[in-house]
């Protein structure tokens, strides 16, 4: 009788390995997606941009180069011939634009008064409204005595026309009869109201009271024209 163990033996055998190689393969495959490593095609869906995160949106407020644009309907011809428009018409007088004098005395009562004039000599119209500064100084361009007080009034605005000019009283006691210490001023300086440059006009009426008692002088508001 034929031995018939030994091939089935190598069968059951054959069965089992391959059992076992199934076995191992499926084991495999799962501990490929399941350890964290992306599959393919995954990873670079993630790390895109989404058009709508906040790193792409065009309403972000990082800048664009519509942020430096000019407002719209506005050009360079307009914006240069805005600010040609407002240096001609910003109003005040500058001390470019005007000249200083000081007119003749007029005495009265133990007072020496003076007109200072302020003359536009611009080409536009320009305004003024306030007290002028004034300030006696000598040949080095040192003040004499204090500033001058203002002399109560009412300001108001005065407009020059190209030419015209404004005016303000400068007055003080006469040294002779105040007995006040004096000084003969080399110029008068004259400041327009809310300007910082002064005007320098030559001061050729003598001496001026610079301290001791009755030693004030006083400047008005100015107003139009040249003098009372």
């Amino acid at each position: 009788m034929a031995d018939t163990s030994q091939p089935v033996r190598r069968a059951a055998l054959f069965a089992s390995g391959v059992a076992l190689l199934g076995l191992l393969t499926a084991c495999g495959s799962e501990s490929a997606t399941s350890s964290g490593t992306p599959e393919p095609g995954k990873a670079a869906r993630s790390s895109s941009t989404d058009p709508g995160s906040s790193s792409a949106d065009p309403g972000s407020g990082s800048a664009t180069p519509g942020d430096t644009a000019p407002a719209v309907g506005a050009t360079p011809s307009d914006t240069a011939g805005s600010a040609s428009a407002s240096a001609r018409t910003d109003g005040r007088c500058h001390t470019s634009e005007l000249r200083a004098a000081v007119g003749r005395v007029d005495p009265g009562a133990g007072q020496r008064n003076f007109p200072v004039v302020l003359t536009n000599t611009s080409e536009r119209t320009c305004t003024m409204y306030g007290y002028p500064g004034a300030a006696f100084v000598d040949a080095s361009g040192k003040q004499l005595g204090p500033d001058p007080e203002r002399a109560p009034g009412s300001p108001q605005t005065v407009t020059l026309t190209p030419g015209k000019s404004a005016w303000a009283g400068l007055s003080f006691s006469s040294p002779q009869i105040s007995g006040a210490r004096t000084a003969t001023p080399a110029a008068l300086l004259v400041t327009p109201p809310d300007e910082r440059e002064p005007l320098t006009v030559k001061w050729t009426a003598g001496e001026v009271p610079v301290g001791g008692n009755a030693s004030s002088v006083s400047v008005t508001a100015l107003d139009a024209g040249t003098g009372p």
